[in-house]
């Protein structure tokens, strides 16, 4: 995976019903390809990134909830499938949250939780974001 400036759009994640169905689909009609699969039981998903060929620009990341009680699964049943948040790269994260903190952005994490490829995410408050989950991530040096 390339290193990702900080600020820079990092993935765009889909709630979807099918992982597979949707894998093939964004592959089919997008030409993406799959460079990372994994369960994340903590956050309820089985996630699949998606990217160009070259693994360069933005990645789409596909979210199917394990169970009814996945996050993923409530905003389905209230939303239907789409786009669920917008994730942005953070060099370091602990310092951003306390930096939103100070300016008044109401987070949905005040600490960061692990996210895909082993990374520090947190989440901003739709409210703060004019109605858009935003994702904040901060890659480990091991992402494969």
């Amino acid at each position: 995976m390339e290193q990702k400036e900080n600020g820079s759009l990092y993935h765009i994640a889909i709630a979807v019903n099918n992982l597979k169905d949707a894998e093939k689909l964004y592959q089919d009609v997008i030409g993406l390809k799959i460079t990372h699969r994994e369960e994340i039981p903590e956050q309820g998903v089985r996630a699949t990134m998606l990217q160009p060929a070259g693994k360069t620009g933005t990645a789409i990341e596909l979210l199917e909830a394990i169970d009814d009680s996945s996050p993923i699964a409530k905003f389905i049943e209230k939303k239907g499938e789409g786009i669920h948040h917008i994730c942005f790269y953070v060099d370091n994260i602990e310092k951003t949250l306390k930096e939103l903190k100070i300016k008044g952005i109401k987070l949905l994490d005040e600490k960061p939780r692990l996210g895909a490829y082993n990374s520090k995410v947190a989440f901003i408050h739709p409210k703060a974001m004019n109605g858009v989950l935003v994702e904040l991530a901060e890659l480990s040096e091991k992402t494969d």
